[in-house]
């Protein structure tokens, strides 16, 4: 990934490829998610950010879920973690959508973004319907402040015409392919929508990012919207999270720097420029 040009990854809390059967091995995942994976990255010049919460596979179960979390307030402050998700639907029952408003009130009493988690295939229509329902009736939630992800042709202006951030997934199966992302900016243009790829628990490919910016080449489209889609939105987003701090990528090494006041800005995300 480094190789390729990816400068940073951020990996949402999601499902094991098992469900996990107590509270005590989420606070060991997320653990490793704040403090084991940055400096795994790190090791080849790769910034990583995380995101926390117990994944829409898993909260079915509203005990655990209610337990874990309980947790999160305890791994808010770690300098990597963005905010909340990735939270939302996986089979649009009323338990997952429990869950999913306890992950919504957490994150707007302790004032964090939000990565939503759109379900698969038959069910992502109704499923985004939903999650977006159940956000504009939640008064305190800023749509900018929100980003929906896997966005396809017939959810991605869900997103967009109510004001929130989307996110294209470029994955082998069941969700987009490259090519069918790049429709989809041509169809609705680089506004508020970036793309990111997987290395998780299923068939995935990790250099899908770099893959999409191929297909942006070979149709002609220019290096500024290349950087927008693939640099400048991700970061425009992610620097509303009140822990950010910038960063200037110089070559493999990459230095921090406090942010400035008033800046606007194992399932990984990518950050290409």
């Amino acid at each position: 990934m480094s190789q390729c040009g990816c400068q940073a990854v951020s990996e949402p809390a999601f499902w094991a490829g098992f469900d996990r059967g107590s509270a005590e091995g989420f606070r060991d995942y997320f653990r490793h998610l704040v403090e084991v994976e940055p400096k795994r990255a790190a090791q080849f010049g790769i910034r990583h950010y995380s995101w926390l919460c117990i994944n829409a596979k898993e909260a079915e179960n509203v005990k655990l879920s209610r337990e874990v979390i309980a947790l999160i307030p305890e791994y808010l402050d770690r300098a990597n973690v963005l905010g909340i998700g990735e939270i939302g639907l996986n089979k649009n029952t009323s338990n997952e959508a429990t869950i999913f408003q306890e992950h919504v009130d957490l994150a707007m009493k302790t004032d964090e973004l939000m990565l939503i988690h759109t379900p698969h295939l038959e069910d992502k229509y109704k499923g985004t319907r939903m999650i977006i329902d159940m956000l504009k009736n939640d008064r305190r939630v800023k749509p900018e402040r929100v980003l929906i992800d896997h966005v396809e042709e017939h959810t991605v202006r869900q997103a967009l015409d109510n004001g929130f951030w989307c996110g294209m997934t470029l994955y082998p199966i069941t969700k987009c392919t490259p090519e069918r992302a790049v429709d989809i900016v041509e169809m609705v243009g680089t506004d508020r929508i970036m793309a990111n790829s997987a290395g998780d628990w299923g068939k995935s490919n990790p250099l899908a990012v770099p893959e999409m910016i191929q297909e942006m080449k070979r149709r002609g489209h220019g290096e500024d919207v290349i950087r927008k889609l693939f640099y400048d939105n991700p970061l425009a987003f992610f620097r509303q999270s009140r822990r950010w701090q910038e960063w200037t990528a110089v070559g493999a090494e990459q230095k921090l720097s406090p942010r400035r006041k008033g800046a606007k800005e194992s399932k990984e995300r990518t950050l290409a420029g």
